[in-house]
C-alpha cells in the first residue's frame, strides 16, 4: 500500500462538480504539484479537514479552477493522506485533472482500492466494507437503511456478540480443562448447551432474514398474468407510474412479455406483463402465450389478475390451478364495478387474495401489505443489522452449522476437549465474516465488484 493512487469520484459526465480523490503517502505532495491557492497556501502544509481554493494547472496550462479538502491520517476515509480535487463536472475537465494528477506519480486506483485500504488499515470490517456498495446500489429506502445499518456496524455488533459469547465458552472450557489444580468453577454441561442454544437461533434469525433483505436489495421477479382484458396492463401503468403497456379493449393487445422495474412500497419488482393465457389460434399471439406460461413456473412471485365484474371463466381455473404451490397473490380487480366473480372458488384455492381497481387505484396499499409478507420483508428491520450477501450468509451457515455440532456433542455425551474445538470451528468461521481472518483471495473478490473512486 506503499504507492499513492487517485481516481475520478463521481459519475463521469456532465454535472455542477466532480471529485478527484487522492491517497497515499504522497497524496497531498502530488496535488500540491497541480494546484496553486489564491492564498498561497501550500497543500502540503494545510491542516487536516480543511479546504483551500485556487487553480489547478498542468505546467503552463490553466485547466480548472478547483477547491482542495485535505484530510490527515489516520483520520480519513482510507486511514491515508488524503487530499480530493472538487472541480466543475464534465467528462473532460474530470478526466484531464487525473491526467494530471497521474503525470505528477500517482497511479490509476483499481476497483473499490480507497475502501480496500480502510479495510485493511482497520478502519472497517469487511461486512461494512461491502456495505458501502450496498448504498451505492440501492434502489429503494429500506435497502439504503439496510446498508446504512451494516455501514453503522449493527452487523458487525450482533456478530461479535455471538463471538463473544462463544469465546467466553471455549475459554472457560479450555481454562478448566488446562488448569485443574487452580480454582476454576466446573463446566455446567446445561448452562454450556443453553449458552450455544442461544448463540444458534440468533444465527438462524440472521440466515432467515437474508433472503427478505436480498429481495429488498436485488428485487423479486414478478409475472403479472390472467386471461386477456382482465387488467393485466392497467394494474402494470398503475404500479410502473406510467402508460408502460397499451390498454385496449381489444383482446391479444398485449403480445410479447413487457419488462419494468417498479417499487411497490420499499419492495423493489423486476415486473414483466404477459400476454394473456388463452387458447388461440393466432400464431404469434400463441407465442406470447407459450412465454406468459413459462414465466409462471420460473417466477418468484405472480400477481394472477381476474375481473370481479365477471364470472369465472376456463381460462381463470385454469391459471388458479397452475397457481398451486406458487407465491401468487389473487388480484381481484375492477372493484370500482359490482362483483360477480367467484370469489370463495379464489379463495379456497389461492391463500392470499386482495381486491383493487387498476383503472382508480384502489386497494393498491393492501397489495403492497400481501406482497410483503409473502417475500418477508412484512416487519422486517432492514436497520437492525442484516447478512448483505452470500458470502457472509455463508460463514454463517457453517458458525451455525459447528454449533449445532457441539450441542449435539454434548448430547452425546463427547469429551468437552472435542466441543471446545468445534466452538472454535464457529468463531473461526465468525471471523471469516467480519474480515478478521479473510484470505487475501476473498479480501480480493470482495473488493472486485466495487466500482473504481470507492
Amino acid at each position: 500500500m506503499d504507492r499513492t493512487i487517485a481516481a475520478i469520484s463521481t459519475p463521469v459526465g456532465a454535472g455542477g462538480m466532480g471529485v478527484i480523490r487522492i491517497s497515499g503517502e504522497n497524496a497531498l505532495s502530488v496535488a500540491g504539484s497541480i494546484f496553486s491557492s489564491v492564498s498561497g497556501k501550500k497543500v502540503e502544509n494545510m491542516k487536516g479537514y480543511t479546504a483551500s481554493f485556487g487553480k489547478i494547472i498542468d505546467g503552463d496550462e490553466i485547466i480548472d479552477e478547483a477547491v482542495v479538502l485535505v484530510f490527515r491520517a489516520p483520520h480519513s476515509y482510507t486511514g491515508e493522506d488524503v487530499a480530493e480535487i472538487s472541480c466543475h463536472g464534465g467528462m473532460y475537465v474530470t478526466k484531464r485533472i487525473l491526467r494530471a494528477v497521474i503525470s505528477q506519480g500517482a497511479y490509476p486506483a483499481g476497483p473499490g482500492e480507497f475502501t480496500k485500504r480502510a479495510f485493511l488499515n482497520g478502519k472497517m470490517d469487511l461486512t461494512k466494507a461491502e456495505a458501502v456498495m450496498d448504498i451505492i446500489s440501492a434502489n429503494g429506502e429500506q435497502s439504503a437503511r439496510a446498508a446504512l445499518g451494516v455501514m453503522e456496524g449493527r452487523l458487525s455488533k450482533r456478530i461479535g456478540d455471538i463471538r463473544n459469547e462463544l469465546l467466553t465458552q471455549a475459554a472457560h472450557l479450555s481454562a478448566w480443562a488446562d488448569y485443574p489444580e487452580d480454582e476454576i468453577p466446573e463446566v455446567d454441561e446445561g448452562e454450556l448447551r443453553a449458552a450455544l442454544k442461544k448463540c444458534a437461533d440468533e444465527l438462524s434469525v440472521l440466515i432467515k432474514n437474508y433472503d427478505a433483505g436480498r429481495i429488498l436489495r436485488e428485487g423479486v421477479d414478478t409475472v403479472i398474468a390472467g386471461k386477456p382484458n382482465v387488467g393485466k396492463s392497467t394494474l402494470m401503468n398503475l404500479l410502473s407510474g406510467c402508460e408502460r403497456s397499451i390498454v385496449t379493449s381489444i383482446p391479444g393487445t398485449t403480445r410479447d412479455i413487457i419488462e419494468e422495474s417498479v417499487l411497490l412500497g420499499d419492495i423493489p419488482l423486476r415486473l414483466s406483463d404477459t400476454a394473456g393465457i388463452r387458447p388461440t389460434d393466432d400464431p404469434v399471439e400463441r407465442i406470447g402465450v407459450e412465454r406468459a406460461r413459462d414465466r409462471l413456473r420460473s417466477a418468484g412471485l405472480i400477481l394472477a389478475v381476474f375481473d370481479g365484474s365477471v364470472s369465472l371463466s376456463d381460462d381463470d381455473r385454469e391459471l388458479i390451478d397452475m397457481l398451486d404451490g406458487a407465491p401468487a397473490v389473487a388480484v381481484i380487480n375492477k372493484t370500482d364495478l359490482d362483483v360477480k366473480t367467484d370469489e370463495e372458488y379464489i379463495k379456497k384455492h389461492v391463500t392470499h387474495v386482495v381486491y383493487i381497481s387498476a383503472k382508480t387505484g384502489a386497494g393498491s396499499e393492501e397489495l403492497e401489505r400481501c406482497v410483503g409478507e409473502i417475500v418477508g420483508t412484512a416487519g422486517l428491520d432492514a436497520s437492525g443489522g442484516i447478512l448483505a450477501n452470500e458470502r457472509q450468509k455463508a460463514d454463517t451457515e457453517k458458525a451455525l452449522a459447528s454449533v449445532n455440532e457441539a450441542i449435539s456433542a454434548i448430547d452425546a455425551r463427547i469429551t468437552l476437549d472435542a466441543v471446545t474445538v468445534i466452538i472454535e470451528d464457529a468463531v473461526n468461521s465468525l471471523l471469516e465474516l467480519t474480515g478478521e481472518r479473510a484470505t487475501e483471495a476473498v479480501v480480493d473478490k470482495v473488493f472486485s465488484r466495487f466500482c473504481v473512486g470507492k
